[in-house]
């Protein structure tokens, strides 16, 4: 019986290791609330289906060599079109937010059949740029909102939002186009693989 326990123990602390970030750096209450409406990100070796902090052996991964995730809303109705949207409010950093809302993806008419299955094909705006916290950082939010687009209306980004990702004013985006609050929202957490 001792010798279970032990084992239990050390599976556990092993557990921990590997996982590093998530054992040691839970999730603050605010973070663990934005996910909501049952959107499921997917990456080669990474499924997102709630917030969380990315473990460490998968930091390079997602910084290096994974491209644009699959995106799954299984409940999107089939006959209305979606914009996703992927930001870091955290850029540069958590502490100093001065191009806060990085654009990492943004894409408009999205079909709600495409989102059923996770094959996110739409209208891009922003092309996916993988989560690249600078290091040293800490970790950075990476936020992924799934909008109900109204009917008729394509969304775009003006002349000003065009020359940089950084520093988008999100919410002047959401309400001149009508946006429906959040469909679905998701993030993760992460930090330079380096740290």
């Amino acid at each position: 019986m001792y010798l279970f326990y032990t084992s239990l123990i050390l599976c556990v602390l092993c557990a921990c290791h590997m996982t590093k970030a998530t054992c040691d750096e839970p999730l603050t209450a605010e973070d663990a609330e934005f996910c909501k409406g049952g959107l499921k990100v997917i990456y080669p070796d990474l499924v997102v289906d709630k917030c969380l902090i990315v473990p460490q052996r998968m930091r390079e991964k997602i910084s290096m060599e994974w491209g644009s995730p699959e995106v799954l809303l299984p409940h999107a109705e089939e006959e209305k079109k979606y914009t996703l949207v992927m930001v870091d409010p955290d850029a540069p950093s958590r502490q100093n937010p001065s191009r806060s809302y990085w654009r990492h993806w943004l894409l408009v008419d999205i079909k709600g059949e495409a989102l059923q299955t996770g094959d996110v094909r739409g209208t891009e705006l922003s092309a996916y740029a993988r989560p690249t916290p600078p290091k040293g950082t800490g970790l950075h939010r990476y936020q992924i909102l799934v909008f109900e687009q109204p009917e008729g209306r394509t969304p775009f980004l003006n002349r000003e939002e065009n020359r940089s990702r950084g520093n988008w004013d999100l919410q002047a985006f959401i309400q001149r186009f009508g946006l429906s609050g959040a469909k679905a929202s998701l993030q993760f957490l992460t930090q330079n693989y380096k740290d």
